[in-house]
Order: C-alpha cells, then sequence, then structure tokens
C-alpha cells in the first residue's frame, strides 16, 4: 500500500500484485526457516505446511525475542530467515517438552 497525497487529502493506494508479493515472500521465508529449524533441531521435515507454520511462528516468536534483548542477525532475507529458524527452534523445543517426543 502507498500514501498518496491528493488534493482531497490522503489516501491509500493499492499496487497491483504487491500483497501478493509480499504474500508469497512471507511464505517463503517461513517455510525455509522452519525446514530449517526442523532439521536443526528434530532431524526431519513436518511437511510443507508444519514447516510454514512452525517458520511462520518462529519468526514472530525470534523477532520479538530478539527486539527484547536488542540483538539484531542483520538485515535482508538471510537475517530473517536466521531470526526465524532461531525462533522456530526455540517453539520446536518447547512442543516436545509439552507433548513430548512422539515414536513413529
Amino acid at each position: 500500500m502507498v500514501l498518496v497525497d491528493t488534493n482531497y487529502g490522503t489516501r491509500f493506494k493499492v499496487k497491483p500484485n504487491s500483497n501478493l508479493m509480499e504474500l508469497l515472500t512471507v511464505l517463503l521465508v517461513g517455510g525455509i526457516a522452519g525446514w530449517l529449524g526442523s532439521m536443526i533441531y528434530k532431524g526431519s521435515g513436518l511437511g510443507l505446511f508444519g514447516d510454514i507454520l512452525v517458520g511462520l511462528l518462529g519468526g514472530w516468536l525470534g523477532y520479538w525475542l530478539f527486539g527484547k534483548l536488542g540483538i539484531s542477525l542483520g538485515h535482508g532475507l538471510l537475517g530473517y530467515i536466521f531470526t526465524a529458524a532461531i525462533g522456530a527452534i526455540i517453539i520446536l523445543f518447547l512442543v516436545r517438552v509439552i507433548f513430548g517426543k512422539r515414536r513413529t
């Protein structure tokens, strides 16, 4: 969304495909971070949707936690992925503590 100042006041103008690209980027980063976190912590993936969900939640947790601690892993796509992956590892640890190790 872009703010446009007109004679009639400020309005929001939506760029074509900007929301779709943002959504795809968030899902891609979430998927990569969830996969990376599950590979580091558990050793096997959780499937596409599980990895995306853990990555998205991990991204939120990582950004919140690192923001509170004043830590930054850098800007750009790699910084976002590493921050979300660390958050995903924390979430996977908490899930394992709460629910125990599942036997397959």
